[in-house]
């Protein structure tokens, strides 16, 4: 059984850097798709999905891989507050910003890109 265990860990010290690795790099990829969906979508609310979902879950796989690239159990810790804080007001200030775009009036494209609304007639 100690072999087993000894054989055990010494696979997670050899796969656990890789796999931090390629953990970070796929988080860097999520976030750049949300960068390019933020410069890609029509009107406000769209860029605001792409941006908190992506940057989010994008954050998150890189706290993941950093955490298993850690030397010390204190650096796990302290990341996965890091994760917790982000879990938690991520959503909230995305809430927060939609909600004070929407009170304040503005509102989402609806139909397809470049299509003109019927309130756009009256004003050309």
């Amino acid at each position: 059984m100690a072999d087993i265990l000894t054989n055990l860990l010494q696979f997670f010290e050899i796969v656990r850097y890789p796999a931090g690795s390629a953990l970070c790099l796929i988080g860097a990829i999520l976030c750049v798709i949300g960068t390019i969906g933020v410069m890609r979508f029509p009107d406000f609310y769209t860029r605001m999905h792409a941006a908190s979902i992506t940057d989010t879950s994008g954050a998150t796989v890189i706290l993941i891989g950093m955490a298993l690239m850690a030397p010390d159990w204190l650096i796990v810790v302290k990341l996965a507050v890091i994760f917790w804080l982000l879990f938690l007001t991520s959503p909230a200030a995305s809430h927060a910003v939609a909600s004070a775009a929407h009170t304040a009036g503005l509102q989402p494209l609806i139909g397809r890109v470049g299509q003109k609304r019927d309130d756009d007639e009256g004003a050309a």
